[in-house]
C-alpha cells in the first residue's frame, strides 16, 4: 500500500516512520507540500510540489494524484487543512481512499480557539482562561477573576505565529491591536475571515507543569491508550525535549477525550497540571510536534495504522506501550538533495 502525507513541512522524521511501516508491505510513502524546500519531502520516495490548500484547485489536485500514485492512506500535519480533507471524506471513500482525519465538526472546533474552549467547558473539562474582547478581559480582571501575565495569539492559529506575551494593560492593548494586523497580513487570514473583529483571543498564563498527551484511537475511533510526554524544553511553540511518564490523571483524561471525540489515529492535546487539577490547552486532531518523544520511547502509530489498513491482528500491547522515563531531545540533521546546478 501507498500512504501520503499531505502538508509535510519539517516533520521529514514521520516520513521515515511511515517508510519503516510499509516494509513489509512493499509500499511508498510520497509527499507533498506547496513549499518545495521542505525537509520531509526530500527524504519521501516520491513528492511533488502542491496548490496551496486554500486554492480551489486544490481537492481535484488531491485526488488525482491519489489515483494516479494508487494512495490508499492519506495523512495531513497541518491544522488547516483537516477541515479541508475531512469534508471531502465521502469523495475519496468512493474511490478506495482513506483519509485519516477526524469529522468535520471535530476539526473546525480544534482549530478555533475560542470553539475549543467552549467545547471543553461544556463537557466539563477544566481548561485555560479565555478571553475575546479586551472588554470581556478587563472586566474579569477588575473582578479579580483573572491577572496578568496573558498570551495575545490568534484565534485561528498554528506553532508560535503572532504570539506575544503581555505583562500589563498597555502591552495588552498594543499587542491585541499587533496581532489583528499581523493576521489581515498572512496566511491566517484565510481562517479568521469568518470573524475578523473577533480574530484575536487573550489567554491567561497558567501555573503547573506543561504536559503533552498523545491520545490514541483506532481506525474506528475507539480508544486505545494515552501516553503522557513532561515537557522540559520548548523551541518556536513545538516541544524540544521530553519525557515519557505515568500519570494516571492524565492518562484517564486522556481516555475521556479520546472515547468523547471518536477521532481516528492521533489527537495531540497540550496540558496543565497544578496538583491535582488538569487544565486543557489546546487540541490537535493529527501527529503533533510531540509524537516523536513517544515513538523514540517504543510506541509505533504508524505501524498499528498500517496493519489496522490491512486487517492485521495487532498486538497493541507491545506496539503502543511505551518505555517509562524514556527522555529525548530533537537534534538537527542536514538534508541534501542532489541535481545538476542552476543559476
Amino acid at each position: 500500500m501507498n500512504v501520503l502525507l499531505t502538508s509535510a513541512g519539517r516533520r521529514n522524521y514521520l516520513v521515515s516512520y511511515f517508510q519503516e511501516a510499509l516494509k513489509e508491505f512493499g509500499g511508498k510513502v510520497f509527499a507533498i507540500n506547496s513549499e518545495e524546500n521542505s525537509s520531509a519531502l526530500w527524504v519521501a520516495d516520491e513528492f511533488v510540489q502542491s496548490p496551496l490548500i486554500y486554492d480551489p484547485q486544490y481537492p481535484e489536485f488531491l485526488l488525482e494524484y491519489c489515483l494516479r500514485k494508487k494512495v490508499e492512506l492519506v495523512i495531513s500535519l497541518f491544522d488547516i487543512e483537516l477541515p479541508v480533507l475531512s469534508s471531502l471524506k465521502p469523495l475519496f471513500d468512493s474511490h478506495g481512499i482513506r483519509l485519516l482525519v477526524g469529522d468535520e465538526w471535530l476539526t473546525r472546533m480544534a482549530n478555533d480557539k475560542w470553539e475549543t474552549q467552549s467545547f471543553l467547558v461544556k463537557n466539563d473539562f477544566l481548561t485555560v482562561p479565555c478571553f475575546l474582547t479586551l472588554e470581556d478581559f478587563f472586566k474579569a480582571h477588575q473582578s479579580e477573576k483573572v491577572d496578568f501575565p496573558v498570551f495575545v495569539k490568534p484565534r485561528w492559529g498554528m506553532g508560535s505565529l503572532s504570539i506575544y506575551k503581555a505583562e500589563d494593560a498597555s502591552e495588552l492593548e498594543f499587542f491585541y491591536k499587533l496581532v489583528k494586523k499581523e493576521i489581515t497580513r498572512s496566511a491566517l487570514k484565510y481562517e479568521s475571515k469568518e470573524d475578523l473583529e473577533n480574530c484575536v483571543i487573550i489567554q491567561s498564563v497558567m501555573p503547573g507543569q506543561e504536559y503533552g498527551l498523545d491520545i490514541i484511537n483506532d481506525l474506528k475511533g475507539d480508544y486505545c491508550t494515552t501516553i503522557v510526554k513532561k515537557k522540559l524544553a520548548m523551541r518556536s511553540g513545538e516541544t524540544d525535549c521530553a519525557k515519557v511518564v505515568s500519570n494516571k490523571i492524565l492518562e484517564k483524561l486522556g481516555e475521556c477525550l479520546g472515547r468523547l471525540t471518536g477521532h481516528p489515529g492521533n489527537l495531540d492535546i497540550d496540558v496543565f497540571l497544578d496538583g491535582l487539577n488538569a487544565y486543557v490547552l489546546e487540541l490537535n486532531p493529527r501527529f503533533g510536534g510531540g509524537y516523536p518523544f513517544s515513538h523514540e520511547a517504543g510506541v509505533n502509530l504508524p505501524k498499528a495504522i498500517v496493519g489496522w489498513l490491512n486487517n492485521e491482528e495487532l498486538d497493541l500491547e507491545q506496539l503502543l506501550s511505551p518505555r517509562m522515563g524514556t527522555l529525548s531531545i530533537k537534534g538537527i540533521k542536514m538534508i541534501s538533495r542532489h541535481s545538476e546546478a542552476t543559476n
